[in-house]
């Protein structure tokens, strides 16, 4: 191979990579005193969603929280109650996006909300089954669904061994699952 062959071949190659590196999506890794759990967040499908996630993460806001409400086979929720079971103060509900094509499926994370559709704030829940009955079908009270925000990439086998922890018959944990820290490992290109 001649030196300007391999040069155009290692200038595609480069661009490629690139091109490929452009779509890269924010990373986050979540700390329990369980283990790790890694999630890759898609801010292309949910940006409000995303960007949400991201400030309480920027802000520290889940150091300290739990996984307070766990079922298995369905999810484990957290992000929102300090280890007594206090509510922490939230910023302001954003707008629901679960109308963004992506489903509530195993190793996807949601965010939380009450009733009201645009309610969800810090509160988040990974699925640990195929929920379709949590996907948006329409713009309706009981249609929005909950907006999936990103997947767990690694660490799903910590999610799974949260998910068996017995409880106490209400779904909080016997054993306090504990929030250590929420923090950024890459950020979107």
């Amino acid at each position: 191979m001649t030196f300007k062959k391999l040069f155009i071949s290692c200038t595609l190659l480069s661009t490629l990579a690139s091109s490929v590196n452009a779509f890269a999506q924010p990373t986050v890794e979540i700390k329990t005193n369980k283990g790790i759990i890694v999630v890759e967040l898609n801010q292309e499908k949910a940006p409000t969603t995303v960007a949400n996630f991201l400030q309480y993460t920027k802000d520290g806001f889940y150091s300290g929280t739990i996984f307070h409400r766990v079922i298995s086979g369905f999810m484990i929720q957290g992000g929102g109650m300090d280890k007594s079971l206090n509510e922490k103060t939230t910023r302001a509900p954003i707008k629901n996006e679960a109308d963004n094509g992506l489903a509530n499926t195993i190793g996807t994370i949601a965010m939380a909300r009450t009733n009201d559709p645009h309610s969800a704030s810090s509160q988040f829940f990974i699925n640990v089954a195929n929920n379709a009955f949590l996907n948006y079908t329409e713009k309706s009270e009981r249609g929005w669904g909950y907006t999936v925000f990103g997947k767990v990439v690694k660490g799903m086998d910590v999610v799974e061994k949260i998910s068996h922890l017995p409880t106490d018959g209400g779904d909080v944990p016997i054993q306090t699952v504990a929030i250590e820290s929420v923090t950024l490992v890459t950020q979107a290109k």
